[in-house]
């Protein structure tokens, strides 16, 4: 790993534009839980099965927590895809192949950046709709979207990976 190259990749105009959609999604959520909060009832659900029904309960303080992580994963999945050549590889890196493989890896942990932070979202949309009554929209497709939202930028990019090497 130490003879890794190391590159300083310019953001392209996609990367720039999937970095602007992550910070405008995290600062959605904060207004979101922030403003849903004072309406909370004392508590709330915590934890969903499989269905999407809810079978924890805690107080409502613990929605919190769901902005609160999503920022530190922000900011950590930020600053590790400013070191590329740290990551591990299932290929050599090499002067001739660095900057492809840089660019997926960097590009991935952009885009997962995004969907994690849809996946806290939505764990937080789901919280506050059945604490509130509201109707629910994702029923028993909301496991199944949350599974979606995290495995398909990994298959996506572990392919785009698997032809580029």
């Amino acid at each position: 790993m130490s003879n890794r190259p190391i590159l300083k990749l310019p953001l392209t105009a996609f990367d720039r534009s999937i970095e602007v959609l992550g910070l405008l999604l995290l600062i959605g959520f904060w207004i979101f839980t922030v403003k849903f909060y004072p309406l909370l009832p004392e508590i709330i659900p915590t934890h969903f099965g499989g269905g999407g029904e809810p079978d924890g309960f805690g107080s409502k303080a613990t929605i919190l927590g769901l902005p609160i992580v999503s920022t530190v994963l922000y900011v950590m999945l930020s600053i590790f895809s400013r070191y590329p050549h740290k990551m591990n590889y299932s290929v050599t890196i090499t002067a001739e192949n660095a900057e492809v493989q840089y660019r997926i890896m960097t590009r991935m942990i952009r885009v997962l950046k995004v969907f994690v932070l849809l996946i806290f979202w939505i764990l937080d949309y789901k919280t506050v709709q059945i604490a509130l009554g509201w109707p629910d929209v994702l029923g028993k497709w909301f496991l199944l979207l949350l599974f979606t939202l995290l495995f398909a930028p990994i298959f996506y990019f572990l392919i785009q990976f698997s032809k580029n090497s």
